[in-house]
């Protein structure tokens, strides 16, 4: 089982049966809020019909179209929906099946597009501590969470440098929202890394607006501005992972709209689809992809793709999706919701255990004291307590996370930090 201990799960498993709306009914009948909307990915809750007739029509329509020297128009009517909620000028569109898949495509643009101006040189990918970019071997080369490299590190990408992570827990400590220390500091290590490795090497840097999975990272004021004017003054490409906070996780389309920084491509997945059809695309700045398209000869340009790119079922989970985000405002509600949600977070300041609580949107990180000798066990012991109780969170190492689906009502929001509360109170 995938980032699971099995032996653990499978001497206690925990079995999901159904899903519906906000909620999650376990194998043994009980009812378990989704305080994560899966894993960061079902947006607009369980079980929404629009989705489940699109996917119903598309199967019964056309089941499976071959991508490679073929086409079916719901790709590009799905492609073009996907551009309408990007920054203005990232209009091309490379469907994948993951954020993993997503991270490596985005990868090899890069590398490809400064080939296309006459610079192969520039090979070097700068990624980020802490940072996760799904489970490719390119994602794990420029990710930065050391269990998930520790095994791979013998073969994983020449080439590849890191960023320092963000967080400054003595400075930055029950922040609410953007940190207000470290912007500059932090940004400023790619001039370091610059000095060091030439700009003319470097092909991109990839960093997540937010950091989700490595425990809720939310980037200090002026880091990621600072970031991307380093980066356009090398010419290196700037790619955002936005598979966790794009399609209103932060109450925006992406987190570039929320931050107002528009970098060069944007990976995207989860959402995108609210889960019920494994799918992700890259965005793409029209200059990138032009210049990889023309400087090419006849034929193929890019040498790259998946048997499932632009699926027909995954092309129709994606607009029904779209169209469930449009008709109901849900950007704009996870946006007014922030400010309920961010005051049940810090609630939780003073409890047993509670060593910090940082939050942007509808994500909040609740960093533990690690157990004497056992780290990452409180949080385990948590999630496992929380799940039994009725609330789904998700934990990495001693951090617990929350990020239910942005249909989440007021009521539900208490529920959840209440849960949380309650539960701290007996993990010893």
């Amino acid at each position: 089982m995938p980032f699971t201990a099995n032996r653990q799960f499978k001497a206690h498993p925990r079995l999901l049966a159904s899903a519906r709306d906000m909620h999650y009914t376990a194998a043994d009948g009980h009812r378990v809020l989704d305080g994560t909307s899966g894993l960061w990915c079902v947006n607009a809750g369980h079980g929404r019909q629009p989705i489940v007739d699109a996917i119903s029509r598309q199967a019964a329509h056309l089941d499976y179209a071959p991508s490679f020297q073929l086409g079916h128009e719901d790709s590009f009517r799905a492609a073009s929906e996907v551009a309408d909620l990007m920054p203005a000028g990232l209009d091309r569109v490379f469907f994948t099946n993951s954020g993993s898949e997503s991270v490596d495509t985005a990868l090899k643009i890069a590398l490809a597009y400064h080939r296309a101006r006459g610079e192969g040189q520039r090979t070097r990918l700068i990624g980020r501590e802490r940072g996760y970019h799904g489970v490719g071997f390119g994602g794990i080369s420029v990710g930065g969470i050391a269990p998930n490299r520790k095994a791979f590190s013998g073969v994983l990408l020449p080439g590849v440098d890191h960023l320092p992570h963000t967080h400054d827990l003595a400075r930055n400590a029950w922040s609410r929202g953007q940190p207000a220390w470290g912007g500059e500091p932090f940004a400023d290590a790619l001039e370091s890394l610059v000095a060091l490795h030439d700009a003319s090497t470097i092909a991109a840097v990839i960093v997540e607006p937010l950091a989700g999975s490595t425990g809720v990272l939310v980037p200090p004021k002026g880091y990621l501005e600072r970031l991307r004017a380093i980066t356009a003054k090398y010419g290196i490409l700037l790619i955002f992972d936005e598979v966790i906070t794009g399609f209103g996780r932060l109450g925006a389309a992406t987190g570039s709209e929320f931050f107002g920084v528009t970098p060069d491509l944007i990976t995207l997945a989860k959402g995108i689809s609210n889960a019920a059809v494994p799918a992700g695309a890259v965005a793409v700045r029209r200059s990138v992809h032009d210049t990889i398209i023309e400087a090419s000869a006849a034929g193929i340009e890019f040498f790259h793709g998946y048997t499932y790119s632009a699926h027909p079922m995954a092309t129709a989970a994606v607009r029904a999706t779209l169209g469930i985000y449009r008709d109901e405002g849900l950007f704009d509600r996870a946006k007014a919701l922030s400010a309920a949600f961010e005051e049940a977070a810090h609630a939780l300041k003073g409890r047993r255990h509670v060593i910090d609580v940082r939050n942007l949107g509808l994500v909040a990180g609740i960093e533990l004291t690690p157990r004497p000798g056992a780290p990452g066990a409180r949080a385990a012991e948590a999630f496992g307590k929380c799940f039994d109780q009725g609330v789904l969170v998700r934990y990495t190492g001693d951090i617990l996370a929350v990020s239910p689906p942005l249909i989440v009502g007021e009521d539900q929001i208490g529920q959840i930090f209440e849960t949380l509360a309650r539960v701290l109170d007996t993990v010893e």
